[in-house]
């Protein structure tokens, strides 16, 4: 019996021995990880994700890699740059592991290395450059962080893959300078477009004068033409009635005496009637005079027409006694 008891205690050893073993040698490695291997202290291969065995008692897992890109936190600093002006900046890391041997067993505390590494070439590269020039190149400090990271880090088996500068916050007194500048310069650019504006304003009123002084004159040329047309075709009418006129008093005809001078009656007497001095009009004591003018120029003009139907009209004798205005009745 107690033989038995003995049995079933080593069965019962060996049974839990077993199930240690067997868990001891079966790892699983989660997807983005990589775990190293090692027997009695020493490297010797690495585990990929998914389900891997190793030799219990022997070897044990060393160290889990992470193979995801991670992120680091550069803390914030005091930069002092070229032209001694103190900066606060911080940054950012985005960093990967490529091989995970070198990264495991090459250097101790990698992203610890990383972010002091990050922190000095901040304040070289920052401190080489004018403020101006660190506020408004901030992709040229990027991109130098990046290069000197990345080429410091290729060892350890880690990729730099960004650097960004987050904040770049310099002192109180330059913000409110540069807030000053910003403020005057925009003043500036307001009063150049102003002086532009006011600029192509007068050159447009200009244009416009020009253009209306251009057209005036065109204007005045065109009526001066004209005037000048009508005065001579006035001129070319009175020659004519002139002409006819002489042509009825060398026929012998009084009547066109008596035309002339009833036209310059009757011009004088409109001149005296509109006078705005002339408050009273003195009609002349021959009023009838004018009258008899009037009919003589009718008689005239029935004459001139008559000779150019090509009839012939009879004339009695001279004309009867009177003024200058007086005519002959038939």
């Amino acid at each position: 019996m107690e033989f038995f008891g003995d049995l079933s205690i080593l069965a019962l050893a060996a049974m839990v021995l077993g199930v240690v073993v067997l868990f001891g040698a079966v790892t699983v490695v989660p997807q983005g990880y990589q775990y190293t291997v090692e027997r009695f202290g020493r490297f010797t291969r690495l585990l990929q994700p998914g389900l891997a065995f190793i030799v219990p008692f022997f070897d044990r897992i060393g160290r889990k890699m992470n193979m995801m890109e991670n992120v680091l936190d550069v803390p914030q600093q005091e930069v002092i740059t070229r032209d001694n002006a103190m900066v606060s900046c911080d940054a950012v890391v985005f960093t990967q592991i490529i091989d995970p041997v070198p990264a495991a067993y090459e250097v101790n505390d990698l992203f610890r290395a990383i972010t002091n590494l990050a922190l000095t070439n901040i304040r070289t590269v920052v401190g080489s450059m004018d403020l101006d020039q660190v506020l408004s190149n901030r992709d040229d400090i990027n991109a130098r962080l990046l290069g000197v990271i990345d080429a410091a880090t290729q060892p350890w088996g880690v990729k730099v893959t960004r650097i960004e500068i987050k904040d770049l916050t310099p002192p109180a007194d330059i913000t409110e300078a540069m807030a000053r500048q910003m403020k005057a310069e925009r003043l500036k650019r307001a009063e150049i477009l102003q002086a532009e504006g006011e600029k192509q304003s007068a050159i447009l009123k200009a244009e416009g004068q020009k253009q209306s002084q251009i057209l005036q004159a065109e204007g005045r040329r065109e009526a001066a033409f004209r005037d000048a047309e009508a005065r001579e075709r006035e001129a070319e009418a009175e020659a004519k009635a002139t002409t006819m006129v002489s042509e009825a008093i060398a026929a012998g005809d009084i009547q066109a005496i008596n035309y002339f001078l009833a036209q310059k009656y009757v011009v004088a007497f409109e001149k005296l009637a509109s006078s705005d001095q002339q408050k009273t009009v003195i009609v002349p004591a021959d009023f009838g005079g004018l009258v008899g003018a009037i009919e003589g120029v009718r008689a005239l003009t029935d004459q001139a027409a008559k000779r150019g139907g090509g009839q012939t009209v009879a004339r009695d004798g001279g004309p009867s006694g009177g003024g200058p205005f007086s005519t002959g009745r038939s």
